[in-house]
């Protein structure tokens, strides 16, 4: 017996575009994802190479990384407007540290990664004015409006600091002690991590607390 096929079967075209946009929107999501994956995995790892960079100072020159092999170098990203920091700075601790260590041939190397308009940006007149009326000793100001620098390391908040060794590995990267307030009576309780690890790295000992969680104001990125 044979039955008409009279009826027509509904059009997929609707479904098709349907599908379409899903898979559309699904392969961005994934590639958001992964480039976002590339990045965390591009960022400063404990026991690897730090990233290498070249960077303008508040003095007008241009310093890389590679120009300070064989000498310990410590990166400390600033911003003077950020409660965090001046505990440490007002306090006296950091410039303290920075003179102790630069003392003994460290590299100190504050950044700033504040973009243009936002809090922390300064040019490097003031940023050389900063240091001096508060007694710091860095040895080179670093200015990266940009963002870059700090985005290669991953820096997030002010202050956060990162140890890098004579053979260029990074073996600190953190806090610069263990107590996340703005008071500065916290600080001779707080446990020192900045300046243990420089003290362990100087007498050829393993970094006890290599990797730290930073504490103080987000570092103000542009966009």
């Amino acid at each position: 017996m044979n039955i008409p096929m009279t009826a027509s079967l509904p059009s997929i075209a609707p479904f098709r575009g349907a599908l379409s946009r899903r898979a559309v929107l699904a392969g961005a999501a994934l590639a958001a994802t992964m480039a976002m994956t590339g990045i965390a995995q591009a960022q400063a790892q404990i026991d690897q190479p730090a990233p290498a960079f070249s960077a303008t100072t508040a003095d007008g020159k241009t310093v890389t990384l590679d120009s300070y092999k064989g000498k310990t170098v410590v990166l400390e990203w600033t911003n003077h407007d950020c409660p965090y920091v001046k505990k440490h700075y007002g306090s006296g601790n950091i410039p303290a540290l920075q003179k102790e260590a630069t003392a003994q041939g460290v590299v100190w190397l504050q950044v700033i990664s504040s973009a243009p308009g936002q809090q922390g940006h300064v040019d490097g007149t003031t940023a050389t004015k900063l240091n001096k009326d508060r007694g710091a000793a860095p040895t080179q100001v670093l200015l990266d409006p940009s963002g870059q620098l700090g985005k290669a390391y991953g820096a997030q908040t002010s202050p956060h600091l990162f140890i890098v060794n004579p053979q260029g590995v990074l073996v600190y990267k953190g806090g610069i002690d263990s107590i996340a307030t703005a008071k500065a009576d916290d600080i001779a309780k707080a446990d020192p991590y900045v300046k243990t690890a420089l003290s362990e790295l100087a007498a050829g000992k393993k970094v006890t607390h290599a990797s730290t969680k930073p504490y103080g104001c987000s570092i103000k990125y542009g966009s």
